[in-house]
């Protein structure tokens, strides 16, 4: 039977994190290539951020939401990377009841916004290819605004829901077998069976897959109207194929995730249980800039000329 401690109130004690065990002998290179692949993340995501900002030309719904999903990145990366740091160079590794539930939050939302956001702007290549006359009545000002706003509202309600069912359970463990704090890893260490924690898991995950199905379903609309013209192809390829890419990479990414994390074998090592599970905070968050930037031509052709500008301004600093 579990000791007594873990029926006196969670907020008393830590949990472990016990997915450190195989990173003992290379916690320098994984350091290393942690903090390279960190600075990536914040370098092409703020370089497209600040593109998108700085330039008017690109002040359009789709650019926007480009915009949102990149701060979306910068905030969800910034739930696992700095803690993830730290406990590589701390001889253990624990966090707080109260920090791993902020985790979770942090890094979920980020999961969900994701989709949210990518549904949105299957919306907005609708309207634009499916309706192009319209589109700017449509896609105003106003309700774009009103998207991204309910893009990143509806995830952090869900989520207000899922951490308020977690926090009332009584534990009788204080281990987790993950670098990082997740949701279904605390239900597990549950005393008792936790029949309503799991039907509003699913409730929510049912929920991002019709997302998924609806962005499907536009896009098989969006494929019949664009093969009925050269101008509506040239549009699809343009700035709906960068739009896919992001989708099977978010989609998968997560979907391995939550399936492995649900009906995972203990038998797996431990290395590649560690990379199941980060995979979906590295991919999405690195390849998706990095394919706006080089297929969206509006994009690409800012960003030439804004380094090329730099460079410019370098070289006269460097010889006054």
């Amino acid at each position: 039977s579990p000791p007594p401690l873990y029926h006196r109130s969670p907020a008393l004690f830590v949990f472990s994190l016990s997915g450190f065990s195989a990173t003992a002998n290379y916690k320098i290179t994984i350091f290393s290539l942690t903090c390279l692949c960190y600075c990536l993340i914040v370098c092409v995501n703020m370089s497209l951020i600040l593109t998108i900002i700085l330039d008017q030309n690109l002040h359009e719904p789709m650019y926007a939401f480009i915009c949102n999903l990149c701060i979306n990145v910068l905030y969800g990366t910034a739930g696992f990377y700095p803690k993830f740091v730290y406990d590589l160079l701390s001889d253990i590794q624990i966090i707080s009841y109260e920090g791993c539930l902020l985790q979770i939050f942090v890094i979920y939302t980020y999961a969900t916004i994701d989709f949210s956001v990518l549904a949105v702007m299957a919306y907005d290549r609708y309207v634009a290819i499916c309706q192009p006359l319209h589109y700017h009545s449509v896609m105003s000002v106003r309700r774009t605004a009103v998207l991204i706003v309910l893009s990143w509202l509806v995830p952090f309600c869900c989520e207000v829901i899922v951490i308020t069912m977690t926090s009332t359970l009584k534990l009788c463990d204080s281990h987790i077998d993950k670098l990082y704090c997740e949701n279904w890893s605390i239900v597990k260490l549950a005393c008792s069976t936790t029949p309503a924690n799991n039907i509003v898991g699913l409730i929510i995950i049912v929920f991002y897959c019709v997302h998924v199905l609806f962005i499907v379903c536009s896009y098989v609309r969006l494929v019949k109207s664009a093969l009925k013209s050269r101008e509506g192809r040239r549009k699809f390829i343009q700035t709906c194929v960068p739009h896919l890419l992001c989708l099977l990479n978010v989609t998968a990414a997560l979907l391995f995730d939550v399936m492995y994390s649900r009906y995972g074998s203990a038998s797996v090592p431990q290395s590649l249980r560690n990379f199941m599970a980060i995979q979906f905070l590295m991919m999405p968050s690195l390849l998706n800039p990095i394919i706006y930037g080089l297929i969206l031509t509006k994009i690409r052709y800012r960003m030439v000329t804004l380094c090329m500008k730099a460079g410019q301004r370098f070289k006269l600093r460097l010889k006054a």
